[in-house]
C-alpha cells in the first residue's frame, strides 16, 4: 500500500482511496485478489539459527581453536589423560554456552501470539467471521469490548469506544477512539486517535474500522522488521577476552619456537626438544580461563536473582559493569504504575492527599493541618460522586491491592477508601440506572443513580468540559450558582495542577425531581453543580529517586524515554533528578524527528527526557548512544520498546508488564519492575567484572610463573622440571578452585563512587601486566630454587649441615640428590606457592592480614581442597605413574613449605613498604 497519512483524512476519504465501503465492505472476490496481492495478514519470520549452528558457534573463539589443537598435539604425542581433559574442558563450556543462546532469538515467536486468531468483517453485505490472516486492506472490520485488532484500521465509526495500547505505546491508560480526521501528518502513534493498531485490543464500546494496512505493513509488522534488522554485537568482555587470547598465543607460540631451537642447537633429541616444547603450551594457556569466565558469570547470575535481576544472556552481566547509559521507560520503571490521588480542589482549598498506590491509606491535609468539618463534608461528597460515576473495581489480593477497570477510576477509589468511603455499600444504596458512556469526543462521563422517583446524575470528565455543563456550585454544604470568579479561579488551580503532570478531573451532580424516560446527554448532563477537581498522578517509586543519584555519582547518565506528554515527562524527570548538568533538555517525538541522525549524535548528551515516542525514535536514541561509544542500557516493557531493547548493548525487559517481546530480545529481566534493581545489577555487574579481573590475574601470574619456570630450565640447560601432565593438572585442578574463589569476593564498598570504565580499556593495563610478570617471576624461582637445591644438595642437605653444626661434626659432602624426588618437590612448590599467591591477589595494596584472612571463606575451602587433591595424587599409589611423583617425608613439606611461601611473604613486604612510605598504590582497578 501507498504510505499514506490515514489519520488526516476524512472517514469517507479513506473509504473511497480504498475502494471499499462500510455498509457492505469488499465483495468476496475482491477480498481473494487483495489476498494474492498482498499476501497473509502475518509477521515475516527470519530464519533463525539451527541448535546445531548455535552449539558449532560456541567453537568459535580464538583460545578454543588453541586449546583443541594442544589436545591434538597431545593426542599425537600419546599423552591421552591431557588430550581428554582439555577436550573436556572445551566441550563443557560449549554446552553452557550453548543453553545460555539456544533461547535468544524468539522474539517474532512471542510476537505473532499478538495476532488476533479471528476477526469479523463485512464481505459483500454480510458479517463473516474469518481467520485474521487473511484480512485484506480495504476490509471493514467490526469491533467490540474484548476483541483483538487484526491489522491497522481508520476508525469509521464509534460509540465509547477505547483501546489498550501498552504493548505498542507503554503508556497503560485505555485510549478513547472517534472517527473525525486529525489535520496534524506528524502526530505519534498514541495521539492517532482515530486509528486503530494491529496487536493492540479493545477495552470498552464498540467501533467500525476500515483495514489500511496489514501484515509486515503495520506498526507491529515495521517493529518486528527493526527486531529483525537490530543486530547483536560482542560484549566488552567477550572482545578483550578474544583479544588478550590473540596476544598470549602469538607470545606463548614465540617463546615455544626460540626453547624449541634453542634445544635444537643444543643437540637434544628431537622427541625432548619437541616434549619440553609442549610443555611450554600448556604451561603458557591458561586452560581453565573460558570456563572460570563462563562461571564467574553464571555465580553473578545466581547473586543477582535475589536483588531482582534475571539474566538471559551470560557475558551481558558484564557488560553492565561499564554501561555508561541508561535509557530507561517511565511508566511503571521510574514510577509505581498506580495513578493516586494527589490532590483535591473542593470548597475553594486544595486538599493534599498523601500515601501511594491503590493501597487505600493516607491522610487529607490543608495547608498542612487537619480539614475543618465543613471541608469533611465536602470532601466525602465529591468522593462519593467520583465512585458512583466509576466502573473499576478496588480488589485486595494477599498483602496486595489492586484495581481492575481503568487506573484512573482505581484512584479515585483509593483516595476514597481513605476516607472511609467503598464503592461496594454505596453501589447498594445507590444502584445503577442508567449510563451514559465516557467518549473520547465529549471528553466526560455520567451516570444516574439511585431508586425512583429519588435520582441524581453524577459527572466527571475534563474540568473545562464539566464547568461548561455546571451553573451552580457546591460550597460550605450548600449549593449557590457559579460566579464568572468561580470558573477562573477553577480553571487557574486546573492549570496549576496541569502544570505539575498531574492528570485532572472535573467532578459534579445534581439531584433528579423527575425521572427521565430517555437519557441522553441533552436532557441529562445539564444544570450541574460542581464539586471539585481530583487531581492524580502516576506518583514515582521512591527508591527510584535514590537509584539515579546513585547512577550519577557512578558517572552513569540516565535518560528517560517515555510515550506520555511533555510536561508530564519533564515534571516526572525534575522529581526524580534526571535534570543535572550540561543543560538538560527534553524533546518530543516530533521534534526528534526534526533532528538528522548526525544532529542526533551531536545533541544526545544534552537530552535527558524525550517524550511522545515511537519504536523508531528509541531505536534512533539507542544507536546515537552508542556511535559515541558509550554503552547503553536500555529498559523496555512493551512490544515498541523490544527494537531498542534488541540493539542497546544491554537490553533490560520488565518482568511483570513487560511483553513476551520484549523479554525474548532482552539480555536480562527486572522482576520487579524497578529502576532501583537495574542500579544493583550494574552495581554487580562491576562487581563481577573486578572478581573477573582478579581471576585473570590470579591465572595468569600463575600461568606465567610455570612459563618462566620452564623457560629459565631450558636455557640453563636444566633438566625437565614438571611434565605437560603436571602443568595441566596445576592449570585445571589446583589453579581453577582459587580462581573461582577470587570470582565470588566481597566487592569494594565504594563501587558505585567511581566512574564507568571504559568499554575499550584493556583487560590487562600495563601496570597490571607488570604485576603479572614480577608476580610470575617470584613464583618461577620459588620453585625453581627448590628443584635445584633438591636435584644438586639433596633434600637433607641443609638439615644434615644444621645437625652437624650444631653437634660441631664436619658434613658429609654433598652427593646430589634423586631427579624423581626434586620433580616432585618442584611440582608441589609451585602448587602451593600459587595458593599462597591467591592471597596476593585478593587486594593490590591491602595486607590479607588487614583486610582479614576469614572475609573469604571460600577461597579458604579452595586452598584447602586443592591441598587435599595435591595430597592424594602424591600419597594414592595409582596416580604415582600418572603423574610421575613419588611420597614425600616431613622434611620434604617442611622444604615445600618454606619455598612456597616466597612469594606471599615478598608480596606482603612490598604492600608493609609502600604504605609506610605512603606513596600510592598501583592503578590496579579490580583491586581496592
Amino acid at each position: 500500500m501507498t504510505e499514506l497519512q490515514w489519520h488526516t483524512m476524512q472517514a469517507n476519504e479513506v473509504v473511497k482511496s480504498l475502494d471499499t465501503s462500510v455498509d457492505s465492505g469488499l465483495s468476496r472476490d475482491e477480498a481473494d485478489n487483495r489476498l494474492k496481492k498482498y499476501g497473509d495478514n502475518r509477521l515475516e519470520e527470519k530464519e533463525g539459527a539451527s541448535p546445531w549452528v548455535i552449539f558449532l558457534g560456541q567453537f568459535n573463539n580464538f583460545i578454543v581453536w588453541v586449546l583443541i589443537a594442544a589436545a591434538v598435539v597431545s593426542g599425537i604425542l600419546r599423552e591421552w589423560v591431557d588430550a581428554l581433559a582439555i577436550l573436556a574442558i572445551v566441550i563443557i563450556n560449549a554446552v553452557i554456552g550453548f543453553i545460555q543462546e539456544y533461547r535468544a532469538e524468539k522474539s517474532l515467536d512471542a510476537l505473532q501470539k499478538l495476532s488476533a486468531p479471528f476477526s469479523k468483517v463485512m464481505r459483500g453485505g454480510e458479517i463473516y467471521s474469518i481467520p485474521s490472516c487473511e484480512v485484506v486492506p480495504g476490509d471493514v472490520v467490526l469491533l467490540e469490548a474484548g476483541d483483538y485488532v487484526p491489522a491497522d484500521g481508520r476508525v469509521c465509526a464509534s460509540f465509547s469506544f477505547m483501546t489498550q495500547e501498552a504493548s505498542l505505546t507503554g503508556e497503560s491508560t485505555p485510549v478513547g477512539k472517534f472517527h473525525k480526521p486529525l489535520p496534524n501528518p506528524a502526530l505519534s502513534i498514541g495521539d492517532r486517535k482515530n486509528m486503530v493498531f494491529m496487536g493492540t485490543s479493545v477495552t470498552s464500546g464498540k467501533g467500525t474500522c476500515v483495514i489500511v494496512a496489514t501484515g509486515m505493513q503495520t506498526e507491529l509488522g515495521k517493529i518486528a522488521g527493526l527486531i529483525q534488522a537490530a543486530g547483536t554485537e560482542e560484549t566488552p568482555l567477550q572482545r578483550k577476552l578474544e583479544v588478550f587470547g590473540k596476544k598470549l598465543v602469538y607470545l606463548c607460540l614465540g617463546i615455544v619456537t626460540i626453547v624449541f631451537l634453542l634445544e635444537l642447537w643444543r643437540k637434544d633429541p628431537l622427541f625432548e626438544a619437541f616434549l619440553i616444547s609442549v610443555s611450554l603450551a600448556v604451561a603458557a594457556i591458561p586452560e581453565g580461563l573460558p570456563a572460570i569466565v563462563t562461571i564467574a558469570l553464571a555465580l553473578g547470575v545466581q547473586r543477582m536473582v535475589k536483588r531482582h535481576v534475571l539474566i538471559r544472556k551470560l557475558p551481558s552481566v558484564e557488560t553492565l559493569g561499564c554501561a555508561t547509559v541508561i535509557c530507561s521507560d517511565k511508566t511503571g520503571t521510574l514510577t509505581q504504575n498506580e495513578m493516586t490521588v494527589r490532590k483535591i480542589f473542593t470548597n475553594g482549598k486544595t486538599i493534599d492527599v498523601s500515601g501511594s498506590g491503590y493501597t487505600p491509606e493516607g491522610s487529607f491535609l490543608v495547608n498542612g493541618e487537619s480539614l475543618v468539618e465543613t471541608d469533611h463534608e465536602t470532601l466525602k461528597k465529591i468522593l462519593e460522586t467520583g465512585i458512583l460515576c466509576n466502573n473499576a473495581h478496588l480488589k485486595k489480593e494477599g498483602n496486595a491491592w489492586g484495581i481492575i477497570g481503568d487506573p484512573t477510576e482505581g484512584a479515585i477509589l483509593s483516595a476514597a477508601g481513605k476516607a472511609g468511603i467503598w464503592k461496594e455499600k454505596l453501589d447498594k444504596e445507590l444502584p445503577l440506572f442508567s449510563e451514559i458512556p465516557f467518549d473520547s469526543e465529549r471528553k466526560k462521563m455520567s451516570v444516574i443513580r439511585g431508586i425512583p422517583p429519588a435520582l441524581q446524575v453524577c459527572e466527571k470528565g475534563a474540568p473545562d468540559v464539566i464547568l461548561h455543563d455546571c451553573s451552580g456550585i457546591y460550597i460550605d454544604g450548600t449549593i449557590r450558582d457559579l460566579a464568572e470568579g468561580d470558573v477562573q479561579a477553577i480553571l487557574n488551580e486546573n492549570n496549576k495542577m496541569a502544570g505539575t503532570a498531574l492528570r485532572v478531573l472535573g467532578v459534579a451532580f445534581r439531584p433528579l425531581d423527575r425521572e427521565i424516560n430517555e437519557p441522553v446527554p441533552d436532557t441529562v448532563e445539564r444544570d450541574m453543580i460542581f464539586l471539585g477537581l481530583l487531581a492524580m498522578i502516576d506518583p514515582p517509586r521512591l527508591e527510584a529517586k535514590e537509584a539515579v543519584t546513585v547512577c550519577h555519582t557512578a558517572g552513569i547518565k540516565t535518560v528517560m524515554i517515555t510515550g506520555d506528554h511533555k510536561d508530564t515527562a519533564r515534571a516526572i524527570g525534575e522529581e526524580l533528578g534526571f535534570f543535572r548538568g550540561n543543560s538538560p533538555k527534553v524533546i518530543d517525538g516530533s521534534e526528534l524527528d526534526a533532528l538528522s541522525d548526525d544532529d542526533l549524535e551531536k545533541e544526545v548528551s544534552k537530552i535527558a527526557v524525550y517524550a511522545r515516542v515511537s519504536a523508531h525514535h528509541k531505536l534512533r536514541i539507542v544507536k546515537a548512544w552508542k556511535k559515541r561509544g558509550d554503552v547503553v542500557a536500555m529498559t523496555g516493557d512493551g512490544v515498541n520498546d523490544a527494537p531498542a531493547v534488541k540493539e542497546a548493548s544491554i537490553g533490560v525487559a520488565m518482568g511483570i508488564t513487560g511483553t513476551d517481546v520484549t523479554k525474548e530480545a532482552s539480555d536480562m529481566v527486572i522482576t520487579d519492575d524497578n529502576f532501583a534493581s537495574i542500579e544493583a545489577a550494574i552495581e554487580e555487574g562491576r562487581g563481577i567484572y573486578d572478581n573477573i579481573r582478579k581471576s585473570i590475574h590470579y591465572l595468569l601470574s600463575c600461568n606465567t610463573g610455570e612459563i618462566l619456570t620452564m623457560l629459565f630450565a631450558a636455557v640453563f640447560n636444566l633438566p625437565i622440571p614438571l611434565f605437560p601432565i603436571q602443568i595441566l593438572w596445576i592449570n585445571i585442578a589446583t589453579d581453577g578452585l582459587p580462581a573461582l574463589a577470587l570470582a565470588v569476593d566481597a566487592e569494594d564498598p565504594d563501587i558505585m563512587k567511581r566512574p564507568a570504565r571504559r568499554s575499550t580499556e584493556h583487560i590487562i593495563d600495563k601496570r597490571l601486566g607488570s604485576l603479572i610478570i614480577f608476580q610470575g617471576f617470584l613464583i618461577a624461582m620459588s620453585t625453581l630454587l627448590a628443584y635445584m637445591y633438591v636435584l644438586y644438595y639433596g633434600i637433607n642437605a641443609i638439615p644434615d649441615y644444621i645437625y652437624h653444626w650444631f653437634h660441631k661434626e664436619t658434613a658429609a659432602p654433598v652427593t646430589g640428590g634423586d631427579i624423581e624426588l626434586a620433580r616432585t618437590i618442584a611440582f608441589c612448590v609451585i602448587v602451593i606457592s600459587q595458593l599462597f599467591h591467591s592471597f596476593n591477589c585478593r587486594n593490590a595494596r591491602r595486607s590479607l592480614f588487614e583486610i582479614g584472612v576469614l572475609t573469604n571463606k571460600k577461597l579458604l575451602m579452595a586452598i584447602a581442597l586443592s591441598l587435599a587433591m595435591q595430597a592424594a595424587i602424591i600419597y594414592i599409589p595409582f596416580f604415582e605413574d600418572i603423574f610421575r611423583v613419588k611420597p614425600l617425608g616431613f622434611y620434604d613439606w617442611c622444604t615445600v613449605f618454606v619455598f612456597s611461601s616466597f612469594t606471599f611473604i615478598i608480596m606482603e613486604a612490598f604492600k608493609y613498604g609502600r604504605r609506610f612510605i605512603n606513596s600510592p598504590p598501583p592503578a590496579v582497578s579490580h583491586l581496592s
